[in-house]
């Protein structure tokens, strides 16, 4: 009898296409899901005949209530090789192991060029009208060059960011809790005097950085209340960093020229959610690490992980 893997939230129904799952499918069944469980007991009764489970990055949490209803699973497979929604104790517990991916920062870093540029240059609002043959030209752009760039997050994804806005001949400034004047200085940009300092003084700021006790909700009504009425804010990075019901409220009153928003406090968004219909952003379905080259990595690796796993030599091991 086959094993049986489950692959989680496939969207765009490539899982089974993008990689060559061939070297697994005479020991092992893979079947897609296409859509995605909105609730722990919807999920784990979907999944209570498989003995393997591939998720993608932080997407559905595997906590200990979810791992004590699936007595078959005997590996979990997470694109990324940090994953902070899978309980490891529980994991353990019920003799699960837990694999993960490699994955590259490219991709991020992309698309919060994509939100950035399509606020500064009022891309969407252009496009749709030209479709609807509405008006010809009604915004005017907001220029990059001269401008300040601040970046809450110098790590992987914020430097490579900073990168493009030097290019851009934009002034970056960057402030994290950590971050020191050296290192702002290695990556060629400003050490902020402190995030107040950003919020009130950049005309585009981008948040880079991992979500944790310190930095949950690091952008409330104080601090959304310094930025500039014409400053645009992004973020790609976690939602529980950006207090959504503040960042809506500036939206709705004007008070910021706009946000670009890649993640959401609810995923996928419910039907009314008010991200939905909000003015003044530019919204994605957290596409950030959603990439052809990504894609190939996460689904090409779980095969290894999977083959690895068969041969009694668990490898890319999490936890």
């Amino acid at each position: 009898m086959r094993l049986r893997c489950a692959v989680l939230d496939d969207f765009q129904n490539i899982a089974t296409t993008v990689a060559d799952w061939s070297p697994v499918q005479e020991r092992v069944e893979v079947v897609s899901f296409t859509e995605h469980f909105a609730t722990e007991n919807e999920l784990a009764f979907a999944l209570e005949n498989f003995d393997m489970v591939v998720t993608l990055r932080e997407r559905v949490p595997f906590r200990a209530s979810l791992l004590d209803q699936l007595p078959r699973l005997k590996l979990l497979i997470a694109s990324g090789m940090r994953n902070s929604v899978i309980d490891y104790v529980a994991a353990e517990r019920n003799g699960v192991i837990v694999c993960g991916t490699a994955s590259t920062s490219t991709p991020p870093v992309e698309l919060t060029w994509a939100l950035l540029l399509s606020l500064a240059r009022g891309i969407v609002t252009e496009n749709d009208a030209l479709r609807a043959n509405g008006p010809w030209q009604s915004t005017v752009g907001a220029d990059l060059h001269g401008r300040r760039l601040g970046l809450l997050g110098l790590g992987k994804i914020g430097s490579r960011v900073a990168q493009v806005g030097l290019a851009f001949g934009m002034e970056v400034v960057a402030w994290s809790q950590n971050l020191t004047k050296e290192r702002a200085e290695e990556v060629g940009v400003q050490l902020a005097a402190s995030k107040e300092d950003l919020l009130a003084t950049s005309d585009f700021v981008s948040v880079h950085l991992v979500l944790s006790d310190r930095t949950r909700g690091l952008l409330g009504v104080p601090e959304l209340a310094l930025l500039k009425s014409t400053a645009y804010l992004v973020n790609t990075s976690r939602a529980a960093l950006v207090d959504q019901d503040a960042l809506l409220a500036v939206l709705q009153e004007g008070r910021i020229a706009g946000a670009g928003v890649d993640v959401f406090d609810v995923e996928p968004l419910p039907a009314a959610h008010p991200m939905r219909t909000a003015p003044r952003l530019l919204a994605t379905p957290h596409l950030g690490y959603v990439s052809q080259s990504n894609y190939r990595t996460y689904y090409g690796q779980a095969v290894e992980d999977i083959q690895a796993f068969l041969a009694g030599a668990p490898v890319r091991r999490l936890g």
